[in-house]
């Protein structure tokens, strides 16, 4: 029972992570893990922006105050989830298996966006009643989230790093989701790039499970790479364009 003890000990160290001042402190004062923020909430805004129109669909037939309420009870369930899942995780995370099946798993994720077109599934509105609809919003909220939490371990296993980068993310996913979508829209390229470096991040968790730690100045280095690339590659991309139609 010695291994049962461990694991309900770990499990507690975890989660008293999260009402750790100093752990708070150190996370907002370490210009790495803002950086890792950044990269988190940039990779959870540009893959869940249409998600926050899926939800807006499942509310649609309520009346407007209480389609606020939904979608707020909906924002709770989702950090709920992402308390217990980075308590969790972050536990999990250290076992070899664990990475390299999260690391398969992401592998699956890049390639299903990157030559299937992801999952364009439409939801339905069937007029259910208010409490029916907040448990279809949460339930949905915690499907958007798995993929973000599974991606998010692979870049750091830091408590408040992860949990700061989730809560920024599902902000930003309700609050900005159409500034993400216009973006989307004008490069289209950057969905593809989001979905590139989750196979970048599922290497890196690969990687990791064998002993190897890639360097935070290189994981960001390729943040940068890819995504200043597709901008340049789609401006370019343009000009061609229209230098061709210009001819026609």
């Amino acid at each position: 029972m010695d291994w049962f003890a461990d694991f309900f000990r770990n499990i507690s160290e975890n989660y008293g992570h999260f009402f750790s001042w100093s752990d708070v402190v150190g996370t907002l004062s370490d210009p790495v893990s803002w950086g890792i923020i950044g990269s988190l909430v940039l990779l959870e805004g540009l893959l869940s922006a249409d998600n926050a129109l899926v939800l807006a669909v499942m509310v649609k037939h309520l009346p407007k105050e209480q389609q606020k309420k939904a979608l707020f009870y909906g924002i709770i369930g989702a950090y709920v989830f992402r308390f217990l899942a980075i308590g969790l995780g972050t536990f999990l995370i250290k076992f070899m298996l664990v990475k390299v099946l999260g690391a398969a798993y992401l592998f699956y994720i890049a390639y299903s966006g990157l030559f299937k077109g992801g999952g364009d599934d439409k939801i339905e509105n069937k007029g259910f009643s208010f409490w029916k609809t907040v448990l279809l919003v949460e339930l949905m909220d915690i499907a958007f989230s798995i993929d973000s939490v599974i991606a998010a371990f692979g870049v750091s296993n830091q408590v408040w790093v992860l949990f700061m980068g989730g809560i920024i993310g599902v902000l930003m996913m309700r609050g900005v989701a159409q500034l993400f979508l216009k973006l989307i829209d004008k490069i289209p390229e950057l969905e593809r790039a989001a979905f590139a470096l989750i196979a970048i991040i599922a290497g890196k968790m690969l990687a990791g499970a064998f002993g190897y730690e890639m360097p935070h100045v290189l994981f960001f280095s390729i943040i940068i790479l890819v995504f200043g690339g597709t901008i340049l590659y789609s401006v370019l991309r343009k000009k061609k364009e229209a230098q061709r139609n210009a001819r026609f």
